[in-house]
């Protein structure tokens, strides 16, 4: 993997064979930090770092001169302090932050109409069909580049493979102000030196397990047996696995978006909380919402994501798949609650939401590379549930509701914004 300093960084020359890497990923160089010295030229080639100078703040970016001492992003602002202390630090805009990404990825989908954007600040390009007009994948990713600079004043790193899971790979390591293009005869080259911890899908727990049995680098994924892999870590998640160690990743732009349609539910405070009792109170709240909307619809979603927002707006998420996917309330929001304890002691929360994604049918899924062996979900609360959901379509919203949502008499108006 990339390291996010730079100092591993490799790039692409003209002469590279590019035939077949026709998916770009595309991401915007430290984009917050970028962006807030776009008019502050001064700092240039300085450690400045992005967030409210309080001790209860976090880091919402840093340049690279900065992530050079170990600062980075959602780090408390008194640590980056510590590691950096020379570090400049200015408040971020992100009005600013939502308009220069608006007209990054203008130019991304007058390249093609295929555009995947994943967040503010990067995207996959689809340029199989932009050839003809364009020119081959490495001149469609040089003028993409030279674009965005002129027009935003913003440097964009471009990974170009043959597949979403390599490009994505090669644009890290082409980071900072690089174009690294990985054809499909180099995939496995480029691939097999890489640590684990750069598959798909593999997190710390996963990790741990490969690691016990030798597995470190993605080569040791590739040579081991297919069926003791799945014996590992489960028939659909050893599979899996087994095809991205060889750098296959055959799922297109259009059929990614439609599987991984969500349901979701956020809610602003009017003003912000910090009770951890609070919070997981509307956490439970949303994520009732959520399970009654999947229910109603016959879906489950296999991956629950919480939204948190803080006073200076840097927004964290923090996801995690399911062995199969779910409808039940109660495992939404117990997944909920263990996703917001993992991220600690929360400063001032602005905004709280939950999602489910990974739709399928209840149930779905099977093994998986998520080690959870504390997923046992019991089919009466599924039943149970649908039961209310009856009762307060028959007798309103307020006729039956968790305990853990009625914290103090809450009432609805007591907050500000509604759900979006």
């Amino acid at each position: 993997m990339s390291k996010q300093d730079g100092t591993d960084r490799l790039v692409s020359t003209p002469d590279v064979d590019d035939r077949g890497a026709t998916v770009l990923h595309v991401d915007l160089d430290a984009f917050f930090a970028s962006a807030s010295l776009l008019d502050k030229p001064h700092l240039r080639g300085l450690p400045v770092v992005i967030g409210h100078d309080t001790t209860r703040s976090v880091v919402t970016a840093a340049t690279y001169e900065a992530r050079r001492y170990g600062v980075h992003s959602a780090m408390p602002m008194a640590r980056a302090k510590q590691l950096c202390p020379q570090a400049v630090i200015i408040d971020g805009d992100f009005d600013l932050y939502r308009r220069l990404s608006k007209q990054v990825m203008g130019v991304l989908h007058d390249v093609s109409p295929e555009v995947e954007q994943l967040g503010i600040d990067e995207a996959f390009v689809f340029v199989a069909g932009a050839a003809k007009l364009l020119g081959r994948p490495f001149d469609i990713a040089t003028g993409i580049r030279r674009r965005v600079h002129d027009e935003t004043g913003l440097v964009a790193s471009i990974g170009a493979s043959s597949n979403r899971f390599i490009a994505k790979l090669a644009s890290m390591r082409a980071k900072p102000d690089g174009l690294l293009v990985i054809p499909p005869s180099e995939i496995t080259r480029f691939l097999h030196p890489q640590p684990i911890s750069a598959m798909w899908g593999v997190g710390p727990a996963t990790e741990k397990k490969l690691s016990r049995y030798g597995l470190r680098t993605v080569q040791d994924i590739a040579e081991t047996p297919l069926e003791r892999l799945q014996q590992w870590i489960g028939s659909a998640g050893g599979a899996r696995l087994h095809e991205l160690a060889w750098g296959r990743d055959e799922r297109s732009g259009v059929a990614e978006r439609e599987r991984e349609k969500s349901i979701g539910h956020d809610h602003t405070f009017r003003d912000s909380v910090t009770d951890p009792v609070g919070l997981r109170s509307e956490l439970a709240r949303l994520a009732g919402g959520v399970g009654k909307r999947l229910r109603a619809a016959g879906l489950a979603g296999r991956t629950v994501t919480i939204r948190v927002r803080y006073d200076d707006f840097t927004t964290l998420s923090r996801s995690k798949t399911l062995p199969r996917a779910t409808d039940v309330t109660r495992q939404i929001t117990e997944t909920a609650w263990a996703l917001l304890d993992a991220m600690g002691p929360q400063p001032p929360v602005r905004l709280l939401g939950v999602q489910a994604s990974s739709l399928g049918e209840p149930g779905d899924g099977g093994d998986t590379l998520f080690d959870d062996e504390d997923f046992t979900e019991d089919p009466g609360w599924s039943a149970a549930e649908r039961a209310v959901d009856r009762l307060q379509e028959r007798f309103g919203s307020d006729a039956v509701r968790p305990a853990s949502a009625l914290r103090l008499g809450r009432k609805r108006e007591d907050f500000g914004r509604g759900d979006s």
